[in-house]
């Protein structure tokens, strides 16, 4: 990365994201800020384990409170103006860091961002970053990682810059590194004069820097109690001998220095007096995580929350609250942070409260552990109060989830037995998920599921909703049969301890009708979300979100079954009902793209794009790389391929598989579908042997993952029948063909779109291989049956009738030409005379259709 060597302080990043406010009081460090400003700016590259090469992390390690995070926010502000892009990412917890890298996709102009599913967006993200593009002059700073392997897989490398904080010393040897001590005499000195200004003297300022072993943390609280208290500094020294004597005598523990522990001792004491509840806030905000804290977080508790709340009349007075948290800030006992101007965003609340991890540390540590449980019981309900009234699948609400999720896990949430608490914890995990992190969701719902299972008590509401939410989870993740073993358990074990129609079982039969899905049991899916949606109607109403879900499912089940004319008319009544009632985005575009996929299905290819354009810009617009907007993207490239625009088809499908692949890799249901789409739209410009070498690992994978009697692996299997008949393997692909049809009679009946589509391409099999009286005989059964399933219109049932008059004339069959002339008419008619299946009629040559799978 090249750099002027001046740097422009007055120019502002086209990125700013969450970076802290600049301290106003920051001293000293000259000497490391130039030693790391040369060292980034010095376009040293290195090829370290499995990177690419580019610019070398830097960390800066140390022991906590000796500034490190004060350090790396000083160098961001004072050299901004050098990048482009500037973005903060709080690196001790998993869940944090990568949806953190996955907001900054949206900046990047990606086409994917924050919910594909985290991995995912994280994956493009680090891409666009080695690329450059569209900023090669970028600055990333990962705030308090514990160890190397905790963030290696997500440290970007290319022609920008990272910087790496924490206490741990492994780092060495991994990346470069920069020791951070504590302040030298004279930093130490400088910083106190700053400080405290007209209170203390030069000899003074040294005699307290001694006192408090330099320590910056140590030092900024001292300041700020003589600067709110007007305490002289000589009170200030007797004071700390005192405490440091006190704390020696009662073995305090070694994980921090003595020196801070008096300093903020006293503070504490000295606030005490000065406002008893602001120290009670102090000690609340001990048990949260060590991530900033939403200011609205401590806003009035709603009445359910607050009958039981010690914080209840302090949060009921706007006046006194916001007087504690000044308190706090005034002190330096907590940092209270505005978003500067040109770091506004949505998805940043308008303040923040953060409490240094040390210190969160020492006030936990003058609790005794039998009041620990109290205090986080506070927390737990501050939390579940600031979601009382947001649900997960509202997209509006995600930018509070996204700030509360960091203090989940750190909090022990998973402890509470509160009835409060445990919906909070489960709305946290659907926000997870339904925002496209599974991996993260999982990992949190099966903390809960282990502690609630402690309890004993496997008929508990909370249990089985998690155990319900892993399900949804673990089929997501591709895991089908696992899914249906336990929602088929769970189903019984719900409707014997909490009943019929209670809000829990509803929700498990709904998830339930997904289970058969993807067990290729359709009919009974179908069978079972009727019944399904007549519970949600009775219970809910008919515009209610949960019902409305219900009747997707239900369409999607009229789809694969075949009947589209129903199956259109029920989404559009949903997608239309949905949009009206503002439901989630990611329900509205699974409504939408639904439309547009039964509408190809009926055949109406060019009405299908214009739907499928108008579901995947809602998706690009609304909710970026949701796993929702990339089976849009897989949808509208297959209604281009069947419309005759092979190669934009092409460009969209490969975007979208290299997308799935790189999220979850390729056993995966998405990743699968869209790898056929992929497979199908090579096939369809022409790169044959390409098209071959993916459809020979797809076709491994798909009776791996459904089955070996599931429609789609014989819709797999049907799609490689076609390319080894191209590519003059023809009694190989009939061989394949003749049992996919078996497998297809087998599963949904001759009567079926797909079995027919298979029963037109063993017909061209038959023919290659000379049989042309077999194909003509199947040919016609086959047309006959399509007219009555599909109409006579039906780009399939044209392309049987195509195939027919092929083999009728080759027969010399006197009614090839009526119903050559009869064809063709329709097909101009139907797709136009330029369309390219139009073209192959004309010719006289066959047509040939593929297998794409729905979303299930």
């Amino acid at each position: 990365m090249s750099v002027s060597s001046a740097h422009d302080f007055s120019r502002e990043p086209a990125v700013w994201g969450k970076i802290p406010q600049r301290n106003i009081n920051f001293t000293g460090r000259t000497e490391l800020l130039e030693k790391l400003h040369e060292a980034l700016r010095a376009d040293v590259t290195a090829v370290l384990p499995d990177r690419d090469q580019g610019n070398v992390p830097r960390t800066l390690h140390g022991l906590g409170g000796v500034g490190k995070t004060q350090l790396v926010i000083e160098y961001a502000h004072r050299y901004k103006g050098e990048y482009d892009l500037v973005w903060w990412v709080p690196a001790d917890q998993p869940v944090l860091l990568k949806s953190s890298l996955a907001g900054l996709a949206s900046r990047l102009q990606l086409s994917v961002s924050p919910s594909l599913g985290v991995e995912a967006v994280t994956s493009a993200v680090l891409d666009a970053l080695r690329r450059g593009e569209p900023y090669s002059r970028w600055l990333l700073i990962f705030d308090n990682a514990d160890a190397p392997e905790s963030i290696s897989d997500v440290i970007p490398h290319g022609p920008g810059h990272v910087l790496i904080t924490s206490r741990n010393h492994s780092w060495q040897g991994v990346v470069d590194t920069i020791s951070v001590d504590v302040f030298e005499r004279d930093e130490s000195i400088e910083f106190l004069m700053k400080r405290i200004r007209r209170r203390i003297n030069r000899e003074q300022a040294g005699q307290l820097a001694d006192a408090l072993g330099h320590l910056p943390l140590a030092l900024e609280q001292a300041g700020a109690l003589q600067v709110e208290t007007g305490m002289e500094a000589d009170e200030y020294l007797r004071l700390l001998d005192e405490r440091v004597t006190e704390l020696l005598s009662a073995s305090k523990p070694s994980d921090y220095p003595h020196s801070m522990t008096a300093a903020w001792s006293i503070s504490v004491a000295q606030l005490k007096e000065r406002m008893p509840e602001a120290v009670d806030l102090l000690r609340a905000c001990a048990f949260f995580g060590p991530e900033p804290i939403p200011r609205n977080v401590f806003r009035q508790l709603p009445a359910r929350f607050a009958e039981s709340s010690r914080f209840a009349r302090m949060l009921g007075n706007t006046i006194q609250i916001s007087r504690a948290i000044g308190e706090l800030g005034r002190y330096a006992l907590a940092r209270i942070d505005s978003p500067d101007d040109h770091s506004q965003s949505p998805d940043r609340p308008r303040h923040t409260i953060q409490v240094h991890r040390l210190v969160q540390a020492l006030l936990r540590d003058e609790i005794s552990r039998d009041e620990w449980p109290g205090w986080r019981r506070e927390v737990h309900l501050l939390l579940a109060a600031a979601t009382h009234n947001q649900e997960p699948d509202d997209n509006a609400s995600w930018s509070q989830y996204s700030w509360l999720v960091g203090h989940v896990l750190p909090s022990h949430v998973a402890e509470s037995d509160d009835p409060r608490v445990r919906a909070f914890a489960l709305k946290t995990v659907r926000y997870l998920y339904t925002s496209g992190d599974f991996k993260s969701a999982r990992e949190m719902v099966e903390l809960f599921i282990e502690r609630w299972s402690a309890d004993g008590d496997d008929d508990d509401q909370f249990l089985l909703g998690a155990q319900r939410h892993l399900g949804i989870i673990i089929r997501e993740q591709g895991e089908i049969r696992t899914s249906y073993e336990l929602n088929r358990r769970l189903m019984d074990r719900m409707r014997a301890a909490l009943g019929d129609d209670h809000d829990e079982t509803l929700l498990l039969v709904n998830s339930h009708g997904a289970d058969l899905r993807f067990l290729g049991r359709f009919s009974e899916a179908l069978s079972h979300d009727r019944d399904s949606l007549r519970r949600h109607e009775e219970r809910f109403g008919p515009d209610h979100p949960r019902t409305l879900r219900a009747k997707n499912n239900l369409a999607l089940d009229l789809l694969l079954v075949g009947d589209y004319a129903e199956a259109e008319r029920l989404q559009e009544e949903t997608y239309t009902t949905q949009e009206q009632a503002g439901s989630s985005k990611q329900n509205i575009l699974a409504s939408l793209n639904g439309l547009a996929r039964v509408v190809r299905l009926s055949g109406r290819y060019r009405e299908a794009c214009d739907i499928g354009q108008d579901a995947y810009a809602y998706g690009l617009q609304e909710i970026p790389g949701h796993p929702w907007t990339l089976r849009a993207a897989k949808d509208l490239s297959i209604a281009l391929r069947r419309a005759g625009q092979a190669e934009e088809a092409l460009e969209l499908a490969r975007r979208t598989f290299e997308l799935q692949q790189s999220t979850v890799g390729l056993a995966h249901p998405d990743s699968l579908a869209a790898a056929l789409c992929l497979a199908n739209a090579m096939r369809a410009t022409g790169s044959l042997e390409e098209s071959l070498t993916l459809l020979v690992e797809v076709v491994k994978l798909y009776p791996q993952m459904f089955g070996e009697e599931h429609p789609f692996r014989f819709g797999c299997d049907m799609n490689l029948a076609l390319l080894l008949r191209v590519n003059d393997q023809a009694d190989e692909a009939k061989r394949l063909d003749e049992r996919a049809l078996e497998g297809f009679d087998r599963t949904l009946t001759r009567d079926h779109h797909f079995t027919l589509t298979c029963a037109i391409n063993l017909a061209s099999d038959m023919a290659v291989l000379g049989d042309v009286g077999a194909a003509r005989d199947l040919g016609e059964t086959t047309l006959r049956r399509l007219r009555d399933l599909l109409g006579f219109d039906h780009p399939l049932t044209l392309a049987c009738a195509a195939n027919l008059v092929a083999d009728l004339a080759t027969l010399g069959d006197d009614g090839a030409a009526a119903l050559r002339e009869e064809t063709l008419a329709a097909f101009e008619r139907v797709l136009g005379p330029d369309h390219p299946d139009t073209l192959v009629a004309v010719s006289g040559g066959r047509l040939d259709f593929d297998f794409d799978p729905p979303v299930l």
